[in-house]
């Protein structure tokens, strides 16, 4: 039975990380990574209208977080925190939702993972997808999940290859460095 997350966001979670919902009460500790300049390096605002998601203040967090929520609520995306399950941290945030436009790529999960330069780890990395590939497809009804990765991203991209995204080698829209997943 397919669940619609936009009717109730699931609670995820797996060995080291737990995916809830973002909420306003996370401004503060997302901050940390909003804030760290090289996690907004990596982080992809392909298509985000001129946002570069460098935050320096727990206002413009949170202005950000209700614009998540809004955007939840119109049923655009989800915007999950994540969290070390050992110690509660809210580390950065996984951004999920499935793509309307009507292009090559229509029907596809698009997926986005921020987190804090220091937990930029394959470690982690692969914890987050784990929970992705065994939630997002049926979650989203899509096929396949688009996701990109610079190539500075090495941790992510050893990540991404070892959970079978492979790269896209074309463009998604005019954008590169993607990678793809089929559902299993």
């Amino acid at each position: 039975m397919i669940r619609d997350v936009y009717e109730q966001c699931p609670i995820l979670k797996n060995h080291l990380t737990t995916l809830k919902q973002t909420t306003i009460k996370d401004a503060e500790e997302l901050l940390k990574c909003y804030s760290d300049k090289e996690a907004v390096k990596l982080i992809n605002s392909d298509n985000c209208n001129g946002d570069d998601f460098y935050y320096t203040t727990v206002e413009r967090m949170e202005q950000a977080i209700k614009f998540w929520t809004f955007s939840y609520n119109n049923k655009y995306f989800v915007r999950w925190t994540i969290i070390l399950n050992d110690t509660n941290e809210k580390i950065g945030i996984i951004e999920m939702f499935k793509r309307e436009v009507e292009d090559e790529f229509k029907h596809y999960g698009l997926l986005r993972i921020d987190l804090q330069s220091k937990y930029e780890k394959q470690k982690y990395i692969d914890d987050i997808l784990e929970i992705v590939n065994k939630n997002f497809f049926e979650l989203f009804s899509v096929e396949e999940i688009l996701t990109k990765a610079i190539p500075n991203a090495t941790e992510r991209i050893e990540s991404l290859k070892k959970k079978s995204y492979v790269p896209l080698n074309r463009k998604m829209m005019m954008y590169d460095d993607y990678f793809i997943r089929n559902k299993e």
